[in-house]
């Protein structure tokens, strides 16, 4: 696509903020859409109260005076001609704006009027006229040093030079059905709107546009699934009792359904492309383990990807419990010496490994395999499509599990994961204590601590969650990290240790600290949302999750996962100055699918996706809730698409091919 540079007033430095909004060219700034719209109506001045917040516009009658103060402030005034009167303005701290507001130009003013003194003090002050007695303005999120003009200037230069080249991937067809006018026109209307009923029906063509893409891909990947020939096996039906046997727990009913599902597409000729989405604790890791071991008895190798250390340590110390000297399995992971990676990476190469369970390591170039034939990653949503990929390629044509503990509605799953088949365990494992959960106030905060202190004294570990790594004022300070380990060490730091997490910290630190929490050297560990999905400290019986109204239903019902790992009982509090009524849905339920739809109900898609990295659910304009209407026509459009003959499609057809291929 075209280069940013090659429009006038993007030198290097104008370049790099751009870059930092993920704008990289030219396609990228023209879709680099509105994060809101400021709508100014022209106030009537007759018809207002004294200090009522209005806009007006009008010619400056006076140059400017600016009065300055101690400590850096100012105070500009001048006089402005509107259609029927003279009024004082006055405005604090815009100093910088006095060589624009020169006697003659127009401005638009927004602040609150005072009648009797007939002066306006602003709050902002905007180069231009209102037409029509309205004004639609679009305003960007913007990073240092670009300023909502410079940026609207760069995009209507960029439509100029290269509105008519820029893609359009909706079918004439389907453009005649939908009656959209052309890609050019509706981003100028979107950047430079004029009238709110035409924005909204070309935001409704971009976000059609969009969905439409997306789906297509979905299509287009699942067909390629199908036809791609996989491994074959013959997994027979006493293998699977023997697995069971060597089990020293039941299964429940869900995880031998799912195994089933799984052997059967290891069974077939068509390579697996599985998600496996289970609540937290329903255990899907020992179906993983399954699938593992299964393949190894029909002479294939198998590799499991974690995000973490700890995570890949855990799956390979289970592994090793579990299997003993009935497979050959290895941990390869970046904290290894050199010798023995290069040991591992000899041993993979060879054969004589069945499985090997690490995290990126595993996808490093220098890595290579005898015979992968299944390739299993561990909390999906952590991977971008490129790192799965890269780990897929690293056979011939491996079967594929996903797992993910992110439940998700059904008629979503089956829509955003089109290309996969997905199985799902919701029946929990026998015995196992469901967590109690309870909402207390923030003027609850004594009997929190009496809680925790009784936990503590049986010799219970506790998780304690903040909303974020430092307070940036009074308010917003007593919750952050540092602030609750001030408060958790004077309640308990003369008895009992306190530990702290969180994302600026390096992994290998983050993964000392946790493995020091799971071998109970830390009593209280007060962390941010960074704590590892999956990791099991069977010892820790409680977590506090500080400003709980703060985060969606399903990261609360994820957090609360991290307890209730062993036999006791554990319990989550979360403490709300509001919204309580909302969190007291998980004091009713444990089931995280049932809570997964009341999230989407209340806050979209963005809690549920927002962990989802590169190459997924990255729309730019599309809001999966709120256009879920327009996301079933584009996934029916697609499919219709896709299935025509005609060839006139077949450039377009061959630019989304290269839209995946790219991504």
């Amino acid at each position: 696509m075209m280069d940013l540079k090659t429009i006038k007033g993007i030198g290097i430095k104008g370049e790099e903020r751009l870059n930092k909004l993920g704008i990289y060219d030219v396609n990228d700034l023209l879709t680099y859409f509105p994060s809101r719209y400021d709508v100014l109506k022209r106030s009537d001045l007759n018809n207002i109260d004294t200090l009522d917040k209005v806009v007006i516009d009008g010619k400056i009658e006076s140059v400017p005076l600016v009065l300055r103060f101690n400590k850096g402030l100012n105070k500009m005034n001048f006089r402005l001609v509107t259609k029927d009167r003279m009024i004082g303005v006055s405005i604090f701290n815009r100093a910088f704006m006095k060589t624009h507001l020169t006697i003659g130009t127009n401005v638009i003013v927004i602040g609150k009027y005072d009648k009797d003194k007939n002066i306006l003090t602003a709050s902002d002050i905007r180069l231009g006229s209102l037409s029509n007695e309205t004004k639609i303005e679009a305003i960007y999120h913007l990073t240092n040093g670009l300023s909502n003009k410079n940026l609207s200037n760069y995009i209507n230069l960029g439509l100029m030079m290269y509105g008519k080249e820029l893609p359009d991937y909706i079918p004439l067809y389907l453009q005649e059905k939908y009656h959209f006018i052309n890609k050019r026109i509706t981003l100028n209307i979107v950047h430079n709107p004029t009238d709110m009923e035409k924005l909204k029906l070309m935001i409704k063509r971009l976000k059609y546009e969009e969905l439409f893409v997306f789906m297509a891909k979905v299509y287009y990947l699942n067909e390629k699934n199908r036809k791609d020939s996989g491994l074959t096996r013959n997994i027979k039906e006493s293998e699977i009792t023997s697995f069971y046997e060597i089990l020293p727990f039941s299964l429940t009913d869900d995880q031998k359904k799912v195994i089933h599902e799984i052997v059967e597409d290891m069974n077939s000729s068509k390579v697996m492309n599985r998600l496996l989405q289970g609540d937290v604790g329903s255990g899907k890791t020992i179906v993983s383990f399954a699938a593992m071991y299964f393949n190894k008895l029909a002479g294939y190798q198998s590799a499991l990807m974690a995000p973490t250390e700890i995570l890949a340590t855990q799956h390979y110390n289970n592994i090793q419990k579990l299997f003993k000297d009935k497979v050959k399995a290895r941990l390869l992971i970046g904290s290894l010496t050199k010798k023995e990676k290069k040991e591992i990476v000899e041993e993979l190469s060879s054969g004589k490994i069945d499985i090997v369970i690490g995290t990126h390591a595993l996808i490093q170039e220098d890595v290579t395999y005898c015979n992968l034939g299944l390739v299993i990653t561990d909390e999906q949503h952590r991977f971008g499509v490129n790192q799965r990929a890269n780990l897929k390629n690293k056979g011939i044509t491996p079967d594929v599990l996903y797992m993910s503990a992110t439940p998700i509605p059904r008629t979503f799953a089956l829509t955003i994961y089109g290309d996969m088949d997905i199985s799902t365990i919701k029946e929990m494992p026998k015995g196992r204590l469901p967590v109690k959960t309870i909402v207390k106030k923030d003027d609850e905060i004594k009997d929190v601590l009496n809680l925790m202190y009784e936990e503590l004294q049986k010799k219970h570990q506790i998780y304690v969650i903040a909303p974020l790594i430092e307070g940036d004022s009074d308010i917003n300070e007593q919750k952050s990290v540092s602030n609750l380990q001030d408060k958790m060490n004077v309640a308990f730091g003369m008895k009992y240790h306190i530990g702290i997490l969180h994302g600026k910290m390096a992994n290998s630190l983050k993964d000392e600290i946790m493995l020091k929490f799971k071998n109970s050297e830390i009593d209280i560990l007060i962390s941010t949302t960074v704590i590892e999905v999956g990791v099991d400290v069977p010892n820790a019986s409680m977590i506090v999750i500080f400003d709980a109204n703060k985060f969606g239903l399903s990261t609360l019902h994820q957090l609360r996962g991290r307890v209730g790992r062993g036999n006791i009982q554990s319990t989550c509090i979360l403490i709300s100055k509001e919204e309580t009524e909302r969190l007291k849905i998980l004091e009713k339920t444990v089931d995280g699918f049932e809570i997964a739809e009341e999230d989407f109900k209340l806050r979209g898609s963005g809690d549920l996706f927002g962990t989802r990295q590169s190459g997924e659910i990255m729309f730019k304009i599309a809001n999966l809730k709120e256009d879920y209407r327009i996301l079933l026509a584009a996934k029916e459009d697609a499919t219709e698409f896709w299935k025509k003959k005609d060839e006139e499609l077949t450039p377009l057809k061959e630019s989304i091919v290269k839209l995946i291929d790219t991504n």
